[in-house]
């Protein structure tokens, strides 16, 4: 099983990236036990400003074959956080790759959007793409200690 972030854009170095990283090594180390992988992420950029079309078949080759695709959308569904890390059970249980896939300025192309396995939303605000790849990893997390019956998260 792999999990990858797929997302438009590259991250500087900065207090988002101290964040998703820190989220993300929590997760790799509790994740270990609940048979969850490391989370990579794979950044893609479209330098030619083609937008959602253009982004959207470089988001395709960074989905592995057969992953469970996970969209980042504002018209998604809003989850709870023990109903994602059921999603992400759910997914390991099938023996699935996950990606989630975080778009550009505009969004996700509709084409990519309607193949989704899940469409995720934080909210109904629009949430710049940077801070959702830190919300998401901190749910990423979260999800990881949810599963494994840790303190972390408190209803």
């Amino acid at each position: 099983m792999r999990m990858v972030i797929a997302a438009v854009g590259r991250l500087r170095q900065g207090p988002e990236a101290k964040l998703i990283a820190d989220y993300l090594d929590r997760h790799a180390k509790a994740g270990r036990a609940l048979g969850l992988p490391p989370v990579t992420i794979s950044e893609v950029e479209d330098k030619r400003g083609g937008g959602m079309a253009a982004e959207a078949p470089l988001l395709e080759r960074a989905i592995p074959d057969g992953a469970a695709l996970v969209v980042m959308d504002e018209r998604g569904q809003m989850l709870t956080s023990p109903e994602f890390a059921q999603k992400i059970a759910g997914f390991r249980d099938q023996a699935r790759d996950i990606a989630f896939v975080i778009g550009g300025a505009d969004g996700i192309d509709p084409a990519l959007r309607d193949r989704a396995d899940l469409a995720i939303s934080f909210g109904r605000m629009v949430w710049p793409h940077m801070l959702v790849r830190v919300m998401l990893a901190e749910q990423i997390y979260r999800a990881t200690t949810i599963l494994g019956g840790s303190p972390y998260h408190r209803v």
